[in-house]
């Protein structure tokens, strides 16, 4: 049922039919690509040939047994050369004692058979290896392009699901306004699927008049019913030429941050990247991320993903997705693995309720009212592997809960065998309520474990969620 109401939603605004067509045509390509030859692990018949053919122009027709080895030995010699190249593929140039004795017993040239075999082989390993790389990097973009195809499909429906018009509020906005001294010209109604109202209105101040944009706000609160404040970068006073202005309904809920860090070694440079956001639908995110290794390189390789991040999901991009797009941007056209681990908290400020997203992160604290929660992960970093795996649960949070994220280093810096306990006893005994002394107190109780410098970067997060 819910289909079919998002589809005639969809059917009723063409621009949003135009987007399908477009995501259709991604999702065209994107099966193009997958559909074109895949990766091979083993030579075919015909290369085999080929390499043979190959030996055969390079080594034999310049031996003086050619004749005798093409006429009366030829099916022998090919069994011999086909079994070499076998032998080459599993051992290397350096082939084993019967093969090796076998060859030189067959053949006058065994030595320079030898290397002409290796020069082949290696040159068509080389052409193959590229080739399975390729058809990786092929697949990466496919997975792009079908990631992009549901996220264009997605906001499509979401959009024609939730625009919708209220004419007599429309002129009630309008008189409201007149008499406020502001001039309406468009009004736009958005509800999201939770019910919560966002009304963007395109307005100016009337001329001799100085309008706060509060105003639009208080009026717009009057008319609905419903408690709305403005977009959080909303200019203070209104223009003299029309201007957009987002009117939201307020969060049940607010957080407070802080963060405490230090480089392996006491080093300024802490290859550990964080992020805190604002994100669209009332939402907010809190993102740890630990490069490979320590120092200036695993900053920027953190720094990378962290900033990427940050781009995708303030353009609306769903969180996993995200994920997805920038694993596969690291994994595709990479010789060398470099990967990063990613601690997400995704808050809906709304709720309370609270997503907890890791890819090959450290466990993550939650402290309640009575009790710690520990939440871990067993999965791999980013840039590790194509397809990406993920841990995500979720948590519904009071007023006064707080969330403690940590890195490894300062994991590692605990008792082995007994970290998580230890953390979970540190954060449960303390009684500081502000983020930033707290997250100061948790590192400092790390750092007192060791009784030296640190030994890897160590970062810890923490974020208190208060009801408003």
């Amino acid at each position: 049922m819910r289909d079919t109401k998002e589809h005639a939603a969809l059917m009723e605004n063409p621009y949003v039919a135009q987007i399908d067509k477009f995501a259709a045509s991604l999702q065209k390509l994107s099966n193009t690509f997958l559909s074109l030859e895949g990766r091979k692990e083993t030579f075919t018949s015909d290369e085999i040939e080929q390499m043979l053919d190959q030996i055969h122009r390079k080594v034999c027709r310049s031996c003086a047994e050619y004749e005798t080895c093409m006429k009366e030995r030829k099916d022998e010699m090919q069994r011999l050369v086909y079994n070499v190249l076998l032998t080459i593929e599993k051992y290397g140039a350096d082939l084993n004692v019967e093969m090796k004795r076998k060859l030189e017993k067959s053949c006058v040239c065994s030595g320079k058979m030898l290397a002409g075999l290796s020069e082949v082989f290696g040159n068509a390993k080389q052409a193959l290896l590229w080739n399975n790389r390729i058809v990786q990097n092929r697949k990466g973009c496919a997975s792009q392009m079908n990631l992009f195809t549901e996220v264009v499909r997605q906001a499509a429906r979401e959009i024609g699901a939730s625009i919708f018009r209220d004419e007599p509020l429309e002129r009630k906005l309008r008189n409201r306004f007149r008499k406020s001294g502001i001039r309406l010209f468009n009004s736009i109604f958005f509800v999201s699927e939770n019910g919560r109202y966002e009304i963007h209105v395109t307005v100016k101040a009337m001329k001799h008049q100085c309008v706060a944009t509060k105003e639009v706000a208080r009026i717009v609160s009057s008319c609905t019913g419903r408690r709305l404040i403005l977009r959080a970068d909303e200019r203070p006073i209104l223009p003299r030429e029309y201007c957009t202005v987002v009117c939201m309904e307020s969060a049940s809920f607010y957080s407070l941050r802080g963060v405490a860090k230090i480089g392996k070694g006491c080093d300024k440079i802490s290859g550990d990247s964080f992020l805190m956001m604002e994100l669209p639908g009332g939402k907010e995110g809190a993102v740890v991320s630990d490069g490979m290794g320590s120092g200036e390189r695993a900053f920027q390789e953190s720094a990378r993903v962290v900033e990427l991040l940050e781009e995708l999901l303030e353009a609306g991009y769903p969180h996993k997705t995200a994920l997805q797009l920038i694993n596969t941007a690291l994994v595709a056209g990479r010789e060398e693995v470099c990967f990063s681990t990613i601690d997400m908290s995704i808050f809906d400020m709304y709720s309370g309720v609270c997503e907890f997203v890791k890819v090959g992160a450290s466990t993550t604290f939650v402290k309640y009212a009575n009790e710690v929660e520990r939440i871990t992960s067993t999965s791999l970093p980013l840039g590790v592997i194509q397809n990406l795996e993920l841990d995500a649960v979720t948590r519904q949070l009071q007023s006064g809960d707080v969330v403690v994220m940590v890195t490894d280093g300062v994991m590692d810096a605990l008792p082995v065998g007994e970290q998580e306990f230890i953390m979970e006893t540190i954060i449960k005994g303390t009684k500081i309520q502000n983020p930033k002394e707290m997250a100061e107190h948790i590192l400092t109780q790390a750092l007192n474990f060791t009784g030296e410098k640190p030994l890897d970067d160590m970062t810890v997060l923490v974020i208190a969620v208060w009801s408003v």
